[in-house]
């Protein structure tokens, strides 16, 4: 199939660019390397994304986006692209609102030109809110976001859902849980714990511990995603996560153990934006995706922190 991954230089991106590819898929990465985070971690994943075409360039820019389509009829287009993360949406909601609410608009008006084209619109667990409803279910209420970050990401889902009852867009819509791995952005909590705990400096630790995380791993992630794309029809929201949930301070502790190492602590007070818990009910995906997450958090740590060791150089004592 020929497939565009918006967005596909990051971290979720790459993952998915490289099973696409195993799979034989014609793959297209459109992505604009900001500086979000170091550019050079995103240049350095495409170069695991052997045969694919790459394309510099921002999904705000409709004429480049246009023509894109136009050239490269697309099958399937995974919108992974936007501006992420719950606090940093709070410094600059207009960006947020800019790129992941324009851009996203952009492209869902692309897809008119190719009817028939699939379309898998990456959403976040972040969109339920504070809700004390536990585990989170598709139907759940959803109106009252409590970060900038989630009300684009509630926000997208809506305008998938215009386009697709407008323009009859096949669209499946995904809500990530707190997805980690190899290549993990390193402002995430679990990247960077792992470097305060090898460099031996305090880890910022947000309340009492208490609060609770649906963590996801990379492979388990992509297996959604591909599952999504072949059985992508009509309109459906469907989460994606581990469907367990972690203390703060037991993914701490796991990661103390996993790098053989005492964490520092660095105790703070809960931050605007942060929800007491997320913990995925995944039984729609199971059902009608036969999704399948595979790997456990403490299997996962272990996993991460191997790949962190590799590559910057620390062998098993370090």
């Amino acid at each position: 199939m020929r497939v565009l991954v918006t967005g596909g230089a990051g971290f979720i991106g790459s993952h998915l660019g490289q099973a696409l590819l195993a799979r034989g898929d014609e793959l297209t990465v459109l992505d604009n390397f900001n500086d979000f985070y170091d550019p050079a971690l995103k240049r350095h994943n495409v170069t695991l994304l052997e045969g694919a075409r790459i394309v510099e360039g921002d999904i705000r820019d409709a004429d480049l986006v246009n023509g894109l389509f136009d050239e490269g009829k697309f099958e399937v287009v995974v919108h992974l692209a936007a501006m992420a993360g719950v606090r940093p949406s709070l410094i600059d909601p207009l960006l947020y609102q800019d790129v992941n609410l324009r851009g996203t608009t952009v492209i869902l008006e692309a897809l008119r030109r190719l009817p028939g084209c699939r379309h898998v619109f990456a959403s976040s667990s972040s969109v339920y809110g504070g809700n004390e409803k536990v585990p989170f279910h598709e139907h759940d209420d959803v109106s009252n976001p409590v970060s900038p970050y989630a009300a684009t990401k509630r926000s997208g889902e809506l305008l998938c859902w215009t386009h697709h009852h407008l323009f009859d867009i096949p669209t499946t819509c995904l809500r990530f849980f707190t997805v980690y791995g190899p290549r993990q952005r390193p402002e995430m909590a679990i990247h960077k714990f792992v470097r305060h705990v090898f460099e031996g400096t305090p880890i910022p630790f947000f309340g009492d511990g208490s609060t609770r995380r649906d963590y996801t791993y990379a492979d388990d992630i992509v297996h959604g995603i591909l599952q999504a794309i072949e059985r992508c029809s009509g309109y459906a929201i469907y989460n994606l996560g581990e469907s367990e949930t972690t203390s703060l301070a037991d993914l701490v502790a796991m990661i103390g153990e996993a790098c053989g190492r005492e964490p520092i602590l660095n105790k703070m007070p809960m931050q605007p934006g942060d929800v007491p818990v997320t913990y995925a009910d995944v039984s729609l995906a199971r059902e009608r995706l036969d999704y399948a997450p595979q790997t456990s958090i403490a299997q996962g740590i272990e996993r991460f922190v191997t790949w962190y060791r590799s590559v910057n150089g620390l062998d098993a004592k370090s």
